[in-house]
């Protein structure tokens, strides 16, 4: 159980300073400065160990813990065998169909996205609107479809780029050429229309049905706030600050919450102790990931020789992992009733 100390210690930690810090981004990009494209990508690349796999690396973990069981080695070793089986079949559809496997990426992240930010609003935020299943469901929707789509409104022929990358390093011949036409300015603005009229509709209604508000105002700020930051912000820096800053801080925070030993260091301000005990816990699973980026980056038919296309090897190792991840994710929220 988190106590009142704990979750204003987590709030504190994971709302107004991250909304400061992708304020702050949309402001200097707003006044013109530009960020080069080698910096943009090296700041998606550090998330390999600043959060962004490490997040990812407790799966092992979580679900014994949030249905307050003890952690076994049988356990994890079953739970490993189905992970890396998971995993590997998608790393299969990537060799077999890789413009595919991108779009399918882009869906399964929208959904994690979502999720993830629901879940933080209901878990951390306790937003009453969300018990409504109508405006749970649209929030899913709207929170993760703001970084997969608002970056296409903005920088359409950025997404193309990077979606051209992934593809090419599975099939140089350019078979991602069928998406052109969801880059088209008439396409776009039909999506725009219409995602903008689906997050109006969902906020109106979260207001419409929540019994305290504040939990309702945190989200109209943030969704607001991921609107403009997606717009304003170049998406390959715009996804490596918000994957760490943001949805992997969120999820480590609702991970923290459902360990007895974490909050317990919470409780007592040992902020140091935590660190300690969430990286050691996450170590074995990140040295794996690792791993795994390593022998992706062999194995594709078409060599990474660029900044550009290692970013792109990095992509596919996170679509590969997000799909056993996303699944630990759903079945957390079955337990914690987020639904």
């Amino acid at each position: 159980m988190l106590s009142g100390d704990a979750r204003r210690r987590l709030t504190a930690a994971t709302f107004r300073p991250v909304w400061i810090a992708l304020a702050v981004v949309a402001v200097v990009h707003v006044l013109g400065v530009r960020v080069p494209r080698t910096i943009q990508y090296a700041v998606l690349l550090s998330t390999v160990l600043v959060l962004g796999l490490p997040h990812g690396a407790l799966d092992h973990l979580t679900l014994p813990r949030a249905r307050g069981r003890p952690v076994t080695l049988r356990g994890v070793a079953g739970f490993s065998v189905a992970y890396l089986a998971v995993a590997g079949v998608y790393g299969l559809a990537w060799l077999l169909a890789p413009t595919a496997s991108f779009v399918g990426f882009v869906l399964l992240t929208w959904f994690h996205w979502g999720q993830g930010d629901r879940a933080h609003l209901a878990v951390i935020a306790d937003a009453s609107h969300l018990e409504d299943p109508l405006t749970n469901r649209l929030t899913l929707l709207v929170r993760g479809g703001l970084p997969m789509v608002v970056p296409l409104l903005g920088f359409p022929g950025a997404y193309e780029s990077v979606a051209t990358t992934v593809v090419a390093l599975f099939d140089p011949a350019g078979s991602a050429a069928w998406l052109a036409p969801v880059f088209e300015p008439t396409t776009r603005l039909a999506v725009g229309l219409g995602f903008g009229s689906v997050t109006l509709v969902t906020l109106a209604l979260g207001y419409h049905v929540a019994d305290d508000r504040r939990g309702w105002r945190v989200d109209a700020i943030e969704t607001a706030l991921l609107w403009t930051f997606f717009l304003t912000v170049p998406p390959i820096l715009a996804i490596g600050i918000y994957f760490v800053v943001w949805h992997s801080l969120r999820h480590l925070a609702r991970l923290v919450a459902i360990d007895d030993g974490a909050t317990t260091a919470i409780d007592r301000g040992e902020t140091g102790r935590l660190l300690r005990r969430v990286g050691r816990d996450a170590f074995p699973m990140t040295a794996g990931a690792l791993v795994l980026f390593g022998v992706i980056a062999v194995a594709v038919p078409n060599e990474p020789g660029s900044l550009a296309s290692l970013g792109g090897v990095y992509l596919v190792v996170l679509a590969v992992l997000t799909l056993p991840h996303a699944g630990v994710v759903t079945t957390l929220d079955r337990i914690q009733g987020v639904r």
